[in-house]
């Protein structure tokens, strides 16, 4: 088929490998360059790297406002475009312009999680499945029929990097699985019964309160992980805590109890993977050999 992919992060690059290996990508739309690092240099977003890797076609228009900029993406004559992750919601006239419609690849088991952050909002809400949901778009938000779904069980202490690579993985079998089997498949009206939206991850919400259940805290530590990360303040210093599970003991909340073991509202959990200022992550244990907590976290 002859296909117009549109995306733009890491989780939309096993995406256009795989669509790359079996069909014709006509023009690869994603979102422009972006300051970056501490001298701020533009840098191409990641679906831009692999696509010019691969000698596509990429364009990087800011939005569809202008007329030249529907037109141009009318002109390639696709057959279906393809969109995950991409980062702009779609005209109608860019919705319309492909002879098949556009798919969409979401990372999460609509309607639930419908938005901007599905699988950090899975991990953080403490579902025990999610799943990936190929959906045809229509002008809503994340609304359209699904036509193709297949989920998948989220670990105890598995963290939303780990869980975006396998939905990502995931994702580019099951786009591959809908192309083979367009026309066969039938649309499935998304319930109104259990709508959850994903909002997008805001900064403020990652300091680690450690008057919460250690359950909650447990949560958002992981689903937090990698990005933006969880943090707590050791001795003045903001350290990010990137992989926790539970822990025996009690105490009060942020009391330290011994290794990187956190006293919370009720139980308390266990550090696992921490980032100090201006280092890398490391095991909770490499971390300490550096560090020395006092006996009450912030």
């Amino acid at each position: 088929m002859r296909i117009l992919f549109m995306g733009t992060p890491d989780f939309s690059v096993p995406v256009l490998d795989a669509l790359a290996a079996r069909h014709e990508i006509c023009a690869v739309y994603t979102q422009p360059p972006r300051p970056a690092g501490r001298g701020k240099a533009l840098r191409p977003a990641p679906v831009q790297a692999r696509a010019e890797a691969l000698g596509l076609a990429v364009r990087h228009p800011l939005n569809f406002k202008a007329a030249e900029d529907r037109e141009a993406l009318a002109a390639l004559d696709a057959d279906i475009a393809v969109v995950v992750a991409y980062g702009l919601l779609l005209p109608q006239a860019v919705l319309d312009a492909p002879r098949l419609g556009c798919l969409n690849i979401h990372a999460s088991l609509l309607p639930r999680w419908r938005g901007a952050a599905p699988i950090h909002r899975a991990v953080m809400a403490g579902d025990a499945d999610t799943g990936v949901c190929i959906m045809q778009m229509e002008a809503g938000l994340d609304t359209g029929p699904v036509l193709l779904r297949e989920s998948l069980a989220i670990g105890a202490t598995e963290t939303t990097g780990e869980l975006h690579d396998r939905l990502s993985a995931l994702g580019a079998k099951l786009i591959l699985e809908a192309l083979d089997l367009l026309g066969e498949l039938t649309p499935e009206v998304q319930s109104e019964l259990g709508v959850t939206y994903a909002k997008k991850i805001d900064k403020a919400e990652a300091r680690v309160a450690w008057a919460r259940p250690a359950a909650e805290v447990l949560r958002q530590i992981n689903g937090l992980s990698p990005f933006p990360g969880a943090w707590c303040l050791v001795g003045g210093e903001r350290v990010k805590l990137l992989r926790a599970t539970t822990a025996e003991g009690a105490g009060a909340p942020g009391q330290v109890l011994g290794g990187f073991d956190v006293a919370c509202a009720t139980g308390a959990l266990r550090v696992l993977e921490a980032q100090r200022e201006g280092k890398k992550p490391m095991p909770a244990g490499e971390v300490l050999k550096g560090l020395t907590l006092p006996d009450r976290l912030d």
